[in-house]
């Protein structure tokens, strides 16, 4: 059962300009969930290649309007959604504040569903990703499988292991025992339905007015935020994280990635995630200092660092 009608538009603040040009569509996967995408055309010069921004867990489209900008003035298409049970896209709970997924992988329909509906049919692009947190875990699973004919995936923070978590196995093991003992849909302990950060000694970005973003979005569409994740999402997310950083995952793929983190990132871990670069057969991996976790999201110098990269990887 669905709880929410997928929203069929998008939200524009003036501190966060949603690039206009865009057509949002309703997108349905093959397990029924009701997904919100949006596609950009560059009003300039097209390169030839698409890109699909992967967010993170609470995140949605509109958090990305400053990225999908500056992707249109290089020239790409761009092409966002929102997961199922966050954004604008259909909740699996009738508490909406709610962060749920039966599944880790249930997200690879998502993905299948937006590339073949709405990326794929751009018929001679380029595909490339662009991924943060929860969505370069999603994209990694994904290139475990089938690598889904992506050129080249750029993936900021990836959530392959957690920094928040002081000792993940017994976490991970505790969410398992608690989902199997029926608590799976209630909040992790301490959870809420705050969707948002205090901006003093937040671990997201250390720029005030990004890290505002959020709270702005929501004061004029509060159906787009959630908060804490629950019980079984955490324990299937666990599960994934822990498959993912077995070694033999990351030998695997072939598909060039770049990995730029953070050593101080306070969400997930920085360590565990130039690990899985090392291994990559086509990796790379970037440090990037003083920032924290939404590196997309960060003060400039930050950004201008990880954009210069990603203008030498893509090429």
């Amino acid at each position: 059962m669905r709880y929410q009608a997928v929203r069929e538009d998008l939200v524009s603040i003036p501190d966060n300009p949603v690039p206009g040009g865009h057509k949002v569509s309703r997108v349905v996967t093959q397990d029924g969930v009701g997904l919100r995408a949006a596609h950009w055309k560059p009003a300039g010069r097209e390169n030839g290649k698409v890109v699909l921004v992967l967010q993170g867990r609470t995140e949605f489209i509109e958090r990305y309007a400053e990225t999908v900008g500056e992707l249109l003035r290089r020239g790409f298409h761009v092409v966002s959604f929102d997961w199922r049970g966050q954004g604008g896209s259909a909740r699996l709970l009738p508490d909406r504040a709610k962060g749920h997924v039966q599944r880790f992988d249930d997200y690879l329909f998502d993905l299948d569903a937006v590339l073949t509906q709405i990326v794929d049919p751009l018929d001679g692009m380029v595909k490339i990703a662009l991924a943060h947190s929860m969505g370069g875990a999603v994209l990694l699973r994904a290139l475990q499988r089938n690598g889904h004919g992506f050129e080249r995936c750029v993936l900021s923070a990836p959530m392959i292991g957690l920094s928040m978590v002081n000792a993940p196995k017994v976490a991970g093991f505790a969410a398992g025992l608690l989902a199997k003992l029926g608590l799976s849909v209630r909040y992790v302990p301490g959870g809420t339905a705050e969707p948002t950060f205090p901006f003093p000694d937040n671990p997201l970005t250390r720029d005030a007015s990004r890290h505002a973003i959020a709270g702005k979005v929501f004061e004029m569409a509060p159906d787009l935020a959630i908060g804490s994740p629950t019980i079984g999402w955490t324990a299937t997310s666990f599960n994934a994280m822990f498959d993912l950083q077995h070694p033999s995952v990351a030998s695997a793929i072939a598909t060039p990635i770049l990995i730029a983190a953070s050593p101080t990132d306070r969400i997930t871990s920085t360590p565990v995630a130039q690990a899985f670069a090392e291994r990559l057969p086509n990796g790379q991996f970037l440090a990037i200092p003083d920032a924290e976790h939404e590196i997309l999201l960060e003060i400039d110098p930050v950004r201008a660092t990880f954009w210069q990269a990603f203008d030498g990887f893509i090429g």
